[in-house]
């Protein structure tokens, strides 16, 4: 699903004249990470890292989504976004990393300097849209397959993973747009379905996704990064938006990302989990059915 997204001068433009909400420079994690040793074949581990980064555990097979660990988001090391907050996980304390998911190519995203040093150390699976391969080639990744939209690829006897279109784009530089695809990943383990979101706006793909798949065991969210809305809607999901998603995809379980660590637009940093609790009262949902977690925090999920 191709975004016709604003233009670079556009964008320029929105951000040097949109008044935005003033961030704190330095904020401290609230966990403690605990990594689970051991995850039963019953059950998954899921922490929360940063932004869109995720640590997912099964059962002998550890997965990151969106990895990233740099200081900043942006093609110039010392100008651009700059974290707020340090990763939940220190990169020295990871356990084995057997697989990488990779949304888009967009720098919070896809951070290359982290893909080297995960290549390095654990000689990981890389997952990426069509179009992505060789740039992670290009800096030293090996083992990388590309994957088109639907495309499902079986891990193991227990775990297949499928990409799925998103409402989004994808860009590095000013003249690449839309040159490699933009994504979301369905992660089947036994008959337990784990929705990956990446970055999207809201459209009609989370009710297909359901179509195709049924009712989502768990769904990762994106909550942050939505203001000015005329700017930031096409793209990106606000709190009320993600609900719906979490609707449409008849999520029993949803967990908010994309908000905290970055300041992308013009919302305050506590204000995306702040709608997302006027959001869910509003359509009659308990707090706990969609939640987001500290960065270092585990949740440990039963299958059904």
């Amino acid at each position: 699903m191709y975004l016709k997204h604003h233009s670079f001068f556009t964008a320029l433009w929105m951000w040097f004249t949109t008044k935005k909400a003033v961030w704190p420079k330095k904020v401290v994690n609230k966990a403690t990470p605990c990594l689970p040793g051991l995850v039963p074949e019953n059950q998954v581990a899921i922490t929360f890292v940063n932004h869109a980064t995720f640590l997912i555990q099964y059962a002998g097979l550890n997965i990151l989504t969106d990895p990233v660990w740099s200081k900043r988001v942006s093609p110039i090391s010392w100008l651009g976004p700059a974290r707020v907050r340090e990763p939940g996980i220190d990169f020295a304390n990871l356990p084995r990393i057997d697989i990488v998911l990779i949304s888009h190519n967009h720098y919070d995203h896809l951070d290359v300097e982290t893909l080297k040093k995960l290549q390095k150390k654990f000689k990981p699976k890389f997952f990426v849209p069509v179009g992505d391969k060789a740039l992670l080639e290009s800096v030293g990744c090996k083992a990388v397959q590309e994957l088109a939209w639907w495309q499902s690829i079986e891990i193991d006897t227990a775990t297949t993973i499928t990409f799925t279109p998103t409402q989004h784009y994808s860009s590095r530089g000013l003249f690449d747009q839309g040159r490699s695809l933009w994504g979301a990943y369905i992660i089947k383990h036994q008959k337990h379905l784990l929705y990956f979101g990446g970055d999207s706006g809201y459209a009609t793909h989370y009710k297909d996704i359901f179509a195709r798949f049924g009712a989502i065991d768990i769904a990762l969210l994106a909550i942050g990064a939505y203001e000015p809305s005329w700017f930031m809607r096409l793209m990106h999901t606000d709190p009320a938006e993600a609900v719906q998603a979490h609707l449409d995809l008849q999520a029993k379980q949803s967990i908010g990302m994309h908000f905290g660590t970055f300041q992308l637009s013009a919302e305050a940093i506590d204000q995306p989990v702040i709608d997302l609790k006027i959001a869910l009262q509003k359509n009659k949902l308990r707090d706990d059915s969609f939640i987001t977690l500290h960065e270092g925090e585990t949740k440990v999920f039963n299958f059904a």
